[in-house]
């Protein structure tokens, strides 16, 4: 048996290729917009791809589907409940695919969306968006929050009866915003995860649904966008990237935050490259229906920012560029210099971390708006006073800088470095008590 996981660490996504090598055959379940990997795998191995199989209509990244459909005339299978609008092999409940020697078994697993399936094969369990490895998928995306989870908990009481060493292969690991616990780890066993995992240590049905309704894990705004991508007609491979002289329109900027401080295009936002979840972060700050030129330290380093772009459904990308004029500057701000700012009161501190993380410990008198907020609160922010950006790390505060500067706040972020060194030195912070706590 062939088995191979693929998986894109800047989405946390995970795909698989599987098959008999004998045969000659393999399908891939759940592929990214980028279908080159597993068509090089697949050479490597021996073996043609016969089929696409997908655990449920994505939210969170652009399936390949629609390009081994076109490019290659592979069929493509999914649950009816998805009402695609593409020609597909419905798979239903029970199911059994051959692949050469190997059975593939569905077991229809509702609570993600109402669609989902899980595919069974040679005692490797892939799971999608139901079990995760130390939590289960998010169940707001598609339904009522309190109808999904009370599917999902179904699904995950069906799927812990199967034997303890099944193996789990997830559809997403950690830097996945379709769960909060996602272990990094990428493959685990039933019998495992029932001792561990988080959400299977509720006592029933009302007590998972009570805690899973309500998640305050930011909803990515490209979410109707990708599903929409997905569940309509097949999306076909994308324009050559083209290097670019000038851009009049959105400009991201992929480089160092250092290089993008030391100069810019005005009103270029910066998601440096070297940072995670790019996609995700951008399609927060982009507007998906304008073009957006790439500005990039190599032709190398755009094409692969231009891939996470698409990958979350980004597709109207102008060209890139390279080696132009920037004018622009932002000057950073180290803790000793921020430590006398705030002893002489003259600065205004914006926490741009989410609110689980700032519940755990900040600045006092910060202000906190998650980076991805910042440039609603820009005009409110633009009275004179010095603003000054911070993260845990240093990569969100130079995101939000880059926004903030682009709306006219000459906004400086703290590189490098957070909230947990700020306290090492020595400085208290303010942590949030709820109602009952110690």
């Amino acid at each position: 048996m062939l088995f191979r996981q693929l998986v894109d660490d800047d989405l946390g996504c995970a795909s698989y290729l599987i098959g008999d090598e004998a045969a000659g055959e393999a399908v891939v379940v759940d592929p990214a917009y980028a279908i080159e990997p597993y068509l090089e795998e697949a050479e490597r191995s021996g073996v043609r791809i016969v089929r696409v199989l997908e655990t449920h209509t994505h939210a969170d990244h652009l399936s390949g589907h629609g390009r081994f459909a076109l490019e290659h005339d592979v069929p493509v299978s999914i649950h009816p409940l998805a009402e695609p609008e593409f020609q597909f092999v419905a798979v239903q409940d029970g199911d059994e695919i051959g692949v050469g020697s190997v059975t593939i078994r569905v077991l229809h697993t509702p609570g993600h969306r109402p669609e989902h399936c899980c595919y069974l094969a040679d005692g490797h369990l892939l799971t999608g968006d139901s079990l995760l490895i130390g939590d289960a998928a998010r169940p707001d995306l598609a339904v009522e929050a309190t109808e999904g989870a009370a599917a999902m908990y179904g699904s995950l009481q069906r799927l812990t009866e199967l034997p303890d060493d099944t193996e789990v292969d997830p559809g997403h690991v950690a830097g996945s915003l379709c769960a909060t616990g996602i272990s990094s780890a990428r493959s685990s066993t039933i019998g495992m995860e029932r001792l561990s995992n988080r959400a299977l240590a509720y006592a029933d049905a009302a007590e998972f649904v009570a805690a899973h309704a309500n998640t305050s894990v930011p909803r990515p705004p490209t979410t109707e966008r990708v599903v929409e991508l997905n569940g309509g007609p097949f999306v076909a491979a994308p324009d050559l990237l083209e290097q670019l002289d000038s851009f009049d329109g959105q400009v991201l900027d992929v480089r160092s935050a250092r290089e993008f401080a030391a100069g810019h295009l005005a009103g270029a936002i910066n998601v440096p490259l070297e940072s995670s979840s790019v996609g995700t972060r951008a399609g927060f700050l982009l507007d998906p229906d304008e073009r957006v030129a790439i500005h990039a330290s190599s032709p190398e380093q755009a094409k692969d920012a231009a891939r996470r772009l698409r990958a979350v459904g980004l597709l109207e990308l102008g060209g890139y560029l390279v080696g132009v004029e920037a004018p622009e500057r932002l000057e950073p701000v180290t803790l000793d210099e921020l430590e006398a700012l705030l002893a002489d009161g003259g600065v205004e501190v914006i926490d741009v971390r989410e609110k689980g993380e700032r519940d755990e410990g900040y600045i006092p008198e910060s202000r906190h708006i998650p980076y991805r907020l910042v440039g609603e609160f820009a005009d409110e922010l633009a009275n004179g006073k010095p603003v000054v950006t911070m993260c845990e790390s240093g990569a969100r505060a130079a995101v939000a800088a880059s926004v903030l500067a682009a709306h006219g706040v000459p906004a400086r972020p703290v590189l490098d470095t957070g909230i947990s060194d700020w306290e090492k030195r020595g400085n208290a912070l303010t942590s949030f008590r709820r109602c009952g706590s110690g």
